[in-house]
């Protein structure tokens, strides 16, 4: 690797961002820096992937028509050769908790790049209220994202020259949104958190299905334990999880037994 990494730059909530923009500007002062990133919002779609995605010339690097899984493999594959690692963000909302994990095109977009033996870095910032006009003010300048660019930036620098992607395929990364524009939040490593509340409600011919952790995290209250990623964020630490590609196996005899059973019943 060069002394400046080459970063190919994504996210989820499109390439004009605020969040994509204040990563842009922190990373390029210590590597080469590509966005490939969707041409507009396409939040919450996992690793969805096209076959075909129209791509145009962005003063940040590319505009792709398509999710991030898309421009993951698009930049690897065509825009951007020789990639030292890619980052995603900086998403404007967390994504905290492992049932998260494989909803958000943030992490997903992470994850893809494992798929290529190239480390990442998924970034987000847990804003602290539930109502969409009070959400906007909160994340609509660069400076509100100041704990997550730091810590990235800081990741960015001193993870790849460790052996921290020889154990970890990407780093889940949440921050506090940053007060003033101050970056003073400590950094935590943690593990995602098992606590699963998601609910439904039948309202006529219609299910509203929601997610009763947002409600507890708005109200400073959540049942998620220490060392956990929502514990952390919840109390003002930048919470970094260390995380592998998903889909791992492991031996499992009873299931050798089973299989064992089924050719005798031939």
């Amino acid at each position: 690797m060069n002394d400046e990494p080459t970063i190919l730059l994504t996210n989820d909530d499109g390439i004009d961002s605020v969040g994509l923009g204040a990563l842009y500007e922190a990373l390029s002062a210590v590597g080469d820096v590509t966005a490939v990133a969707p041409a507009d919002d396409r939040s919450a779609v996992g690793r969805s992937i096209s076959t075909n995605v129209g791509v145009t010339e962005h003063e940040l690097g590319y505009a792709i028509d398509g999710t991030p899984a898309d421009c993951v493999v698009a930049g690897m594959e065509v825009l951007v050769p020789d990639v030292d690692i890619v980052v995603a963000g900086c998403n404007d909302g967390a994504n905290l908790g492992a049932y998260v994990l494989g909803r958000s095109g943030t992490v997903s977009a992470a994850v893809e790049a494992t798929f290529f033996e190239v480390p990442a870095i998924a970034v987000s910032m847990y804003v602290p209220v539930r109502d969409d006009d009070k959400w906007d003010p909160l994340t609509d300048e660069p400076e509100s994202y100041a704990n997550a660019t730091r810590a990235t930036r800081y990741l960015l620098e001193h993870a790849l020259e460790s052996d921290v992607f020889e154990e970890a395929d990407y780093l889940n990364v949440n921050a506090p949104l940053a007060v003033d524009g101050e970056a003073t939040a400590p950094m935590e490593i943690t593990t995602p958190s098992r606590v699963y509340e998601m609910g439904a409600l039948k309202n006529g011919d219609e299910i509203e299905l929601h997610d009763r952790i947002w409600e507890w995290m708005a109200e400073g209250t959540i049942p998620d334990p220490d060392g956990t990623d929502r514990r952390a964020v919840i109390e003002d630490r930048v919470s970094v999880s260390p995380l592998t590609a998903p889909h791992t196996t492991e031996h499992h005899e009873t299931l050798d037994e089973l299989a064992d059973e089924y050719e005798r019943r031939g």
